[in-house]
Formats: structure tokens, C-alpha cells, sequence
């Protein structure tokens, strides 16, 4: 069975931006303030921001957005060429192919970093989190986006999938410990959303864009299906 973090199943995941967008179709009509939002704020009440490092930073609108209307200046990084192809395009120039677990910027370069919705796939994580805290300057922040191991659990019985192949990953319940082990304080946000997810074709290409397959979607899935996401933001300072 695939893992999360296995980089051959990262590295094949996010080649394109299409199974990333399937997995985002889910949450087009949710109920309740999602992690997005729940983030947002958490970064706008650290404004000024800075100097910002978006690793693992997807198609950039993230980080298009703190250049927009943070007025920070973002650095940028992904193992994926497709995504820096993207996050270029949006406007966020200083973007280049990268690994979080060997950050090519030197000590203290920067006053906050964010990692959202990607340590869960980081092959050896206590050294990404080193690697974090080594390029923020004093006092600087991370801010890291997970899950719990309850999220998307509805859906995730729908298919078949176990909870143990969530065990051992970077998510909501272990995060502040982990995080602990390499910033002076942690603290934590939570977001709980439902998604009402209204035709079938939408959880389809959900379960087919993971990187194990695992049950197919019943043809007789009663919809609209209702299915809680749950989210952890959490705020590192070193």
C-alpha cells in the first residue's frame, strides 16, 4: 500500500496540477469556515509578515496572495516542476524546484515560513522541521496546515481506506509535540468544515486522483454526501 510520504508517490502525485484539483473539487460547497480561511487569518494577524518561505506551496495562490496583500516578499519552493511553472505564472518570481528537507537558503533568512497541507508527504520530517527553523531568523514563525486523522473519515469508509495509513504522519493530533521538538512554542487553530458534495462524479475523481485507489465509490451513493474536513493550523515560533 502506497504511503503518504513516499517521494515516488509525491513526485508522481503532483507531476500536474489535475489531481490536485480534483481533490479541491470536493470542498466547493462546504458549511462552516474551512482551513483556507482559518489560515488566512492566522497570517494576517502576524502582519507585517516580512520576509516569507511557502514550501510545498502547490499552484501559488497562496503565496500570490501574501505578495498581493500582505505586501511580503515571498520566496518560494516546490518539487515539483509543474507547480513553480504555475506559482510563476501567478506573479511569484521568486520561485524555484526545491526540498524542503535541504533548503538552499542560508541561516535566518527569513521571518516566517509556511507549510500547509504538505509535511504529511515529507520523507524524514524531523529534518525538514530542522531545516524550517534553521532559515527563520529569531523569534521568527512557522506555520504548518494538517490534518486530523478523523478528516475526510465519512468518505474515507466509503472506499475502504484504513486509518493506519494515516499513522505516522505529520497531522492534527501529534503536530504540537512534533512541532515541540524544534521551536520554543506552538500553538493551534482549528477548522471543521462539512462539504456537501452533491453529484457522484465529483467523489470519482477524488478517490481516483489519491495515490492508492483503494474501494471504487458505490454507483448507489446516496447524495448529496455530507463529509466533515478537519484542520489544524499551528504556529511555530523558534
Amino acid at each position: 500500500m502506497s504511503r503518504f510520504d513516499d517521494p515516488a508517490v509525491v513526485a508522481n502525485q503532483y507531476a500536474t496540477e489535475a489531481n490536485l484539483r480534483a481533490r479541491q473539487a470536493l470542498w466547493a460547497d462546504v458549511e462552516g469556515e474551512d482551513g483556507t480561511r482559518v489560515l488566512w487569518r492566522v497570517l494576517q494577524s502576524l502582519a507585517p509578515v516580512g520576509r516569507v518561505l511557502e514550501v510545498g506551496g502547490g499552484q501559488g495562490e497562496l503565496a500570490e496572495r501574501m505578495q498581493r496583500e500582505l505586501d511580503a516578499e515571498v520566496a518560494f519552493i516546490d518539487q515539483s516542476r509543474r507547480m513553480v511553472e504555475l506559482a510563476r505564472a501567478r506573479g511569484v518570481h521568486d520561485a524555484q524546484v526545491g526540498d524542503v528537507q535541504r533548503l538552499p537558503f542560508p541561516d535566518e533568512s527569513f521571518d516566517v515560513a509556511v507549510a500547509a497541507w504538505m509535511l504529511y508527504h515529507v520523507a524524514d520530517l524531523e529534518r525538514a522541521l530542522s531545516e524550517l527553523a534553521r532559515v527563520l531568523r529569531p523569534t521568527g514563525k512557522l506555520v504548518a496546515v494538517t490534518n486530523s486523522v478523523r478528516h475526510l473519515e465519512e468518505f474515507r469508509a466509503l472506499i475502504g481506506q484504513p486509518s493506519s495509513t494515516l499513522e505516522g504522519l505529520f497531522n492534527a493530533e501529534t503536530g504540537a509535540a512534533t512541532l515541540g521538538r524544534h521551536f520554543a512554542a506552538v500553538e493551534r487553530h482549528d477548522a471543521e468544515v462539512v462539504a456537501v458534495v452533491r453529484d457522484r462524479e465529483t467523489l470519482v475523481g477524488y478517490q481516483q486522483s489519491m495515490s492508492s485507489a483503494f474501494g471504487p465509490v458505490p454507483e448507489d451513493v446516496p447524495l448529496p454526501f455530507r463529509v466533515h474536513g478537519r484542520n489544524a493550523i499551528f504556529v511555530a515560533t523558534k
